[in-house]
C-alpha cells in the first residue's frame, strides 16, 4: 500500500464534497488500487466558517501557496477557480514535482496548452476531468479512449443553467426573464448570469474539448459566442411547431481539407429526433462524431458539488496510481490552431420576418435570398394582413452569405422586422 497525501485548494461547493467522498471511499480505493488517499491540507478563505468535514488537526490554512510547497503534500487539487493565483499555484506545484488535478475551465481555456506542455516537460500529471461537464467523463474519453479516433465534430449541451431556462421556456411557454428569475431563486443561475446565458461558460468548455479532440491549441478567445437572452417564447414555440427544440450548443468542428478548427456557441434548432433534443433541465450531454466510431453521446449531471467531486476524485486516483508507479499521463504538444471564422461555416438556418400586407412581398423577399446564393428549403406564412409573418428554413448555406441576406432584408421596404435567426442541425 502506498500512502498518497492530498492537498486541496478551495473548500466550497466542490472541495467540501471531495474531502467527504475521499473519506467515504478510502478503503475501497485502497483495496482496488493499492493506494491510500489522505487529505492532509486544505486552503480556505477564512478559518471562521464552520465546515461539515473531518480533517486532521491543523489541516486548514488560509495560505494556498504553503499547501503547494508543503513537503507532506504529494498531490494538489486546485478548486479555487479564476486565472490568478490559480495559474501560479498550479505552475509551482508542477515544478515541485506534484501532480495537479483541477476543474478550472477558465484557466485551461486561456492557458491550457502552456500548462499541459509544462506538465509533460516535468513528467507529472495535470488532470482536469471536472473542467468540462461536471460528472460526465468526456475529457477522459477524448484524452484516452478516442485518442486515435479521427473526430470530426463535437456538439454539447454543456451549461446546465441555459438548458434549464430553455427547457422551461419550451415546456411551459414562459418568457426568458421569468425563467431566469426562477433559475436564480433555485440557485441554478448566478446573480450576474452573463457567463452562462451569453455562452462564455460553454465557450470555455468547448475550447478545452476542441484542444484535446483535434490536438491543437484552441483558446477561449477563438470561440464565437451568442447567448439566449434575445430568445422569446414565440421563437421557442415556432421552433417547436416546426419539429425542433432550441438548445444552446457548444460546437467544435475541424475542416479535414485545411485542418482549420471552428468553435462556436449559439442557440440551435435541434430536431425532435436527435438525441440532444431530449436532454432536459440542468442536465448536460456531449455528442461526439468520428469516422470510425460513428456517433457517441455522453449524458449526465453536468454541474453540482457531488458529481463534480466524483470527477475530481477519479483524477486524484489516477494521479496517485501513476505517482506510485513513477509514471504520468501525457497529452503531447499542442501547436497553435488555425481557426476557421464563423463566416465560413455551412449549416441550415431559420429566419422569420414581419412583412407588409401588399402584393409582391414574397417575390421581393425571395429575390434577396437568390442574390446571395441562399437556397430556401421550406417556407410558410403565419397570420394574415398586418400580422403576416414569413418563416423560412434554408438549405445548407455559408454564414457570410446568410448574414448578407439578413442585412439586405432589413433594408427592404417590404420587411417590417427580421426576427431571430437560428442555426439548424440535422437529425
Amino acid at each position: 500500500m502506498k500512502l498518497i497525501r492530498v492537498g486541496v485548494l478551495g473548500c466550497g461547493n466542490v472541495g467540501a464534497p471531495l474531502v467527504s467522498l475521499i473519506a467515504r471511499q478510502q478503503a475501497v480505493i485502497e483495496a482496488r488500487k493499492g493506494v491510500r488517499l489522505e487529505v492532509v491540507a486544505v486552503a480556505v478563505r477564512t478559518l471562521a466558517k464552520v465546515r461539515d468535514i473531518t480533517l486532521p488537526d491543523g489541516a486548514l490554512t488560509t495560505d494556498a501557496l504553503a499547501v503547494v510547497n508543503n513537503p507532506d503534500v504529494d498531490v494538489v487539487v486546485e478548486l479555487i477557480g479564476g486565472v490568478e493565483p490559480a495559474r501560479e499555484l498550479i505552475t509551482t506545484a508542477l515544478r515541485n514535482g506534484k501532480p495537479v488535478i483541477t476543474g478550472n475551465k477558465e484557466l485551461l481555456a486561456k492557458h491550457g496548452a502552456e500548462l499541459y506542455a509544462l506538465a509533460d516537460e516535468l513528467g507529472v500529471d495535470l488532470l482536469f476531468e471536472a473542467a468540462v461537464a461536471g460528472g460526465i467523463p468526456i475529457v477522459r474519453a477524448l484524452r484516452e479512449s478516442l485518442r486515435g479516433e479521427p473526430v470530426s465534430r463535437i456538439m454539447g449541451i454543456i451549461n446546465g443553467t441555459t438548458n434549464f431556462i430553455l427547457t422551461k421556456m419550451t415546456e411551459e411557454g414562459a418568457e426568458y426573464a421569468d425563467v431566469l428569475a426562477e433559475a436564480q431563486a433555485l440557485g441554478y443561475a448566478e446573480a450576474d448570469p452573463t457567463a452562462d446565458v451569453e455562452g462564455y461558460d460553454a465557450g470555455a468548455k468547448a475550447a478545452i474539448m476542441a484542444c484535446i479532440a483535434f490536438g491543437a491549441d484552441v483558446v477561449a478567445g477563438d470561440v464565437h459566442h451568442e447567448g439566449i437572452s434575445m430568445l422569446s417564447a414565440a421563437d421557442i414555440t415556432m421552433a417547436k411547431r416546426l419539429g425542433y427544440v432550441v438548445k444552446l450548443l457548444g460546437i467544435a468542428e475541424q475542416d479535414r481539407a485545411t485542418g482549420a478548427i471552428g468553435v462556436r456557441v449559439h442557440p440551435t434548432m435541434v430536431p425532435f429526433t436527435h438525441p440532444l433534443a431530449s436532454v432536459r433541465l440542468a442536465y448536460n450531454a456531449v455528442f461526439v462524431e468520428g469516422d470510425s466510431v460513428g456517433s457517441l453521446m455522453f449524458y449526465g449531471r453536468g454541474a453540482g458539488g457531488d458529481p463534480t467531486a466524483s470527477a475530481v476524485l477519479g483524477d486524484v486516483i489516477d494521479a496517485a496510481t501513476n505517482l506510485s508507479k513513477n509514471t504520468h499521463a501525457t497529452l503531447g504538444a499542442f501547436p497553435r490552431a488555425t481557426i476557421r471564422p464563423i463566416d465560413e461555416i455551412t449549416t441550415e438556418y431559420l429566419l422569420s420576418m414581419d412583412v407588409a400586407d401588399r402584393p409582391g412581398v414574397l417575390h421581393a423577399v425571395t429575390g434577396v435570398f437568390a442574390r446571395h446564393g441562399v437556397s430556401i428549403r421550406a417556407a410558410e406564412q403565419e397570420g394574415h394582413g398586418a400580422d403576416a409573418r414569413l418563416v423560412f428554413i434554408t438549405h445548407d448555406a455559408v454564414e457570410a452569405s446568410l448574414q448578407a441576406t439578413v442585412g439586405e432584408l432589413r433594408e427592404l421596404d417590404e420587411v417590417l422586422k427580421v426576427g431571430t435567426v437560428l442555426r439548424v442541425i440535422k437529425g
